[in-house]
This record gives C-alpha cells, structure tokens and sequence, in this order.
C-alpha cells in the first residue's frame, strides 16, 4: 500500500536456501549411546545463494522469505525464521539484523532490558543461564550475524508501533542492541 513491491519466495525457489535435515540427540547418565530424535522434516542451513536475493533487489522488489529450504534431492525442511534471517544477513554483508519479537527485549534476571551488549557479555548471560529457552535460538543468530560481519542485531517488540523507526533513529531504542 505504500508503493512498495514485496515478493514473496521460499528457500526452495531458485535453490535459494540449501538445507540439511536437523539431527537432535538427547543423552541421559544412564545412556551409553546418545539416542537420535527424528523431528520430522526440521532443517538447517546449509548454505545461501545471494543471486536470487540481488536479482529481485535489482528489480526493485523487496524479497519476503519463506524459512523452507530444499535438500540434496530435493526435500523440503522448515527452518526457524530468525536462523534463515541471520544467515541472510551474513551472506549479503548486511549493516544490521532487526530480529522482531513479542517481547520487549532480552531482559536481566530482574526483568529489566539489557542493550549495548557485546558479544562477549552476551556469552556470559548464556553461560548464567539468563538467556534460556526459546531466546536463545534468536541470540544466537544474532551473535553468528555479529561475528560473522554484522555490525548490530537487534532485537526489538514487533507489538510497539513504529518499533524499528524507534530503534534506529532514537538514541534510547525500544529493544535490545548487541
């Protein structure tokens, strides 16, 4: 509506996103051997192919991504969304990753929002254990996107109006930097 043109795709098209099926094991004490989970048809990055992305960029068209990849013969596996992003923002050599979420950010143990994060306080908050659950596939990516040549990740409340304009153009944000 704003003049905009989005362009939907998936991984598959044009072999955008190469996947491999994601392996989970789980060991226990009891457990000589750790037991292999099969979670269906759940996958990982293998690699990326930037052309797809500059041919509909040099076309004016903005790409909206679906998370599926294909496999070696040609299976297709579900990706977490944000993994797909930071891996996206790795290949294009992009300035900035905006993870949005429905929370205001990663909070401290006492719920306040922590910003300004280097990647090695982030591993301590990890290593603490407060950074858990279902954060830390999103820090995690956001941590590779940093290490591997993104400048910032941040991670905002995609609920609050106008949350990347705030992020971005406001000295305070709205979310967590790293």
């Amino acid at each position: 509506n704003a003049g905009g043109k989005a362009f939907g795709v998936t991984g598959k098209d044009g072999q955008l996103i190469k996947a491999k099926k994601m392996r989970v094991s789980h060991k226990t004490p009891e457990m000589s051997v750790p037991e292999i989970i099969d979670i269906g048809h759940v996958g990982e990055v293998v690699s990326i192919n930037p052309d797809v992305i500059s041919m509909l960029m040099q076309g004016d068209f903005i790409p909206v991504i679906a998370p599926i990849g294909v496999g070696q013969k040609g299976e297709s596996y579900n990706i977490n969304a944000d993994l797909v992003a930071g891996k996206m923002a790795e290949v294009l050599g992009a300035e900035k990753l905006i993870l949005l979420t429905n929370v205001a950010g990663l909070k401290d143990k006492s719920g306040e929002i922590l910003t300004g994060l280097t990647t090695n306080r982030v591993n301590d908050l990890i290593a603490d254990e407060t950074i858990y659950g279902g954060m830390l596939p999103k820090i995690r990516c956001a941590l590779d996107a940093v290490k591997a040549g993104v400048n910032s990740a941040h991670i905002i409340d995609g609920r609050v109006e106008h949350a990347v304009m705030l992020e971005i153009f406001t000295d305070e944000g709205v979310g967590t930097l790293i």
